[in-house]
């Protein structure tokens, strides 16, 4: 007689060996076979899934989330171009005052995509989920020349800073300071990502020391003008940014997203990326590199918004309950968005108090922080 042969499933790590298949395929992210029976000559060979949504149900709740801050992602891009429009929709003055109001809604959707796919890749490449880009002293950089742009040369020279020229070399200094302490610090021989962050953290408190002093001798006048700059808000954007600012915010985004493999990869850890065949400090910088072209690009546009990123990077890996980057990178986008273009819309229309965005998102992301640091649990 023939014998019998089972074929089953290799147990996931916390899961009983006995455990039947349909349980092990309930995990995300572990392969699941279907146990059958091959007495019968001819039986099908067993069906295997993998893959980051390992279940239909992980694949439903994903694009079901994904389809509702879609949806609220319309709702409140229509909001922001029609709320309180006194003409109808079918007037052609209608569409004038949307195209009006249009610039907000592009700066609000830049600074969102350039939040989220900096802070997610950020924290992939220093493998750690509770630290931001500005870690790296990005807002403390642009508090320091505002403030020093003040200091010596007065309040004119605040507004000599809008512009496309003033814009560009902004981004020049900051892109350029970031790419010489990572290369300084990523190359060598005793070259690692925690000494990096520490010499960022501290720059970071040089730079806002320095800043503070400067801000103490400035008249009261002078530092009102100031402290308008120096909180994140969507007024300190102008049109004139959006030539440079648009094709460096979508050519870093989209290659980050063509780079989600890589960091998948980079998520293991040094060595398992050296033994896969990838170069590590290599793709660290050019990771590195396109997060401080975003934050640059997000920081220059409205001003420092320190917790905006940790907050949707947090509630991506939540919602989307996998780690590819291929799924949590659009997620993280989405609700990015639906985060700050909802307080822009709610504080301005509601409270009519739209400066005050940038405060509520740093009271909640702060708050959430906190929770996540103090939560014993998986982050």
């Amino acid at each position: 007689m023939k014998e019998n042969t089972v074929t089953t499933s290799a147990s996931p790590i916390g899961t009983d060996p006995g455990a039947p298949a349909s349980s092990a395929a309930s995990t995300p992210g572990t392969t699941a076979v279907d146990t059958t029976s091959t007495d019968a000559p001819g039986a099908a060979s067993p069906r295997r899934h993998s893959g980051p949504l390992a279940t239909s149900r992980a694949k439903w709740r994903y694009w079901s989330i994904m389809s509702g801050l879609s949806i609220a992602a319309v709702a409140i891009a229509f909001g922001l171009l029609a709320w309180d429009n006194p003409l109808p929709i079918t007037d052609e003055g209608f569409w004038l005052i949307a195209e009006l109001r249009a610039q907000n809604l592009i700066v609000i959707a830049m600074v969102a995509l350039c939040q989220a796919f900096a802070t997610v890749s950020f924290q992939t490449v220093t493998n750690n989920r509770i630290i931001t880009p500005s870690i790296m002293g990005f807002e403390s950089l642009y508090i320091a020349i505002q403030t020093g742009a003040m200091y010596f040369f007065g309040v004119t020279a605040i507004a000599d800073l809008k512009g496309l020229t003033p814009f560009a070399i902004q981004l020049v200094v900051m892109v350029g300071l970031s790419l010489m302490l990572y290369g300084w610090l990523l190359s060598g021989k005793y070259a690692n990502i925690e000494i990096m962050l520490l010499i960022g953290v501290v720059i970071g408190g040089g730079l806002g020391a320095v800043a503070t002093f400067m801000q103490r001798t400035l008249t009261p006048s002078e530092f009102d003008v100031l402290s308008a700059r120096l909180f994140g808000s969507i007024a300190n954007s102008d049109a004139a940014y959006l030539p440079l600012a648009i094709p460096l915010c979508l050519i870093a985004c989209t290659l980050l997203y063509v780079s989600s493999s890589r960091l998948n990869v980079l998520a293991l850890g040094k060595a398992a990326t050296g033994n896969l065949g990838l170069n590590h400090k290599v793709e660290t910088m050019k990771i590195l590199f396109l997060v401080s072209i975003l934050m640059a690009v997000s920081v220059s546009m409205i001003g420092p918004m320190i917790f905006l990123g940790f907050l949707v990077a947090m509630l991506s890996y939540q919602f989307a309950d996998t780690y590819d980057h291929k799924y949590v990178l659009p997620m993280t986008g989405l609700i990015s968005f639906v985060v700050l273009g909802g307080a822009y819309f709610i504080m301005k229309n509601v409270f009519y108090a739209e400066g005050v965005v940038s405060i509520i998102i740093e009271v909640v992301g702060g708050g959430a922080f906190l929770f996540v640091i103090l939560r014993k649990g998986r982050l």
